[in-house]
């Protein structure tokens, strides 16, 4: 039981002498933890270890009970802060369906407190579209306001555009977005057809000679 607070407390406090630090944060000087306990007590207050490896270990006069709630907000609070970062990738081809399943698994990043980075890569002949990129994101951002706010705009870097988003107070957000059941795709499962919407004209004309090409052997076949 002992163990599971490390902070030593009081008579549990096992230095033969100690720097002490009284309540209003003033130097008291090294002393016996006898004659430290004695002066924390006359003021109904208890003497805490609070840097044990010093030379000699610094105690100081504090309610213990208040010590501890406050160090538990300082621990909540630095786990808070280390929130994860997700991460959401898009083509600017990305089709309406994949685009709003992608921004619902966006939307339930940020309702669960975590901040997203969004991403939109350039493949191939998208490098020529990138001003298309910034037009994207602002429409991400135009349908996430309602979730989240801009903690980075936007930025160019070689072959993609990222920014990344962080949520707003709970009471704050509305859902835009709904996953239904069994429709998360992975990142990339699109990839081919985004592709095709950067193709040029040729790929039509060519489309076109193949089925010439398949309606004559159905004819010789015949």
């Amino acid at each position: 039981m002992g163990n599971r607070d490390q902070t030593r407390v009081n008579d549990r406090i096992r230095a033969p002498k100690i720097r002490v630090v009284g309540s209003d944060g003033q130097q008291l000087g090294v002393m016996t933890v006898r004659d430290a306990l004695l002066k924390a007590q006359s003021q109904g207050l208890d003497l805490v270890e609070i840097a044990a490896q010093a030379d000699p270990p610094v105690c100081k006069i504090i309610d213990y009970g208040k010590f501890k709630y406050e160090q538990a907000k300082l621990k909540k609070q630095k786990s808070k802060s280390a929130t994860r970062m997700k991460e959401i990738k898009l083509r600017v081809g990305t089709g309406q369906h994949d685009y709003n399943i992608k921004m619902g698994r966006i939307e339930g990043f940020l309702d669960t407190g975590h901040k997203v980075r969004v991403i939109i890569q350039f493949k191939g002949r998208e490098n020529a579209h990138k001003d298309l990129g910034f037009v994207a994101m602002q429409r991400i951002i135009d349908d996430l306001k309602t979730m989240s706010n801009v903690d980075q705009a936007p930025r160019l870097g070689g072959r993609v555009i990222a920014m990344t988003l962080s949520p707003l107070p709970q009471g704050q957000r509305k859902r835009k977005f709904h996953l239904f059941h069994g429709e998360l795709l992975e990142e990339d499962d699109h990839d081919d057809e985004d592709d095709a919407e950067f193709e040029d004209v040729h790929d039509d004309e060519e489309h076109e000679s193949d089925e010439a090409e398949g309606r004559v052997s159905e004819e010789e076949q015949g």
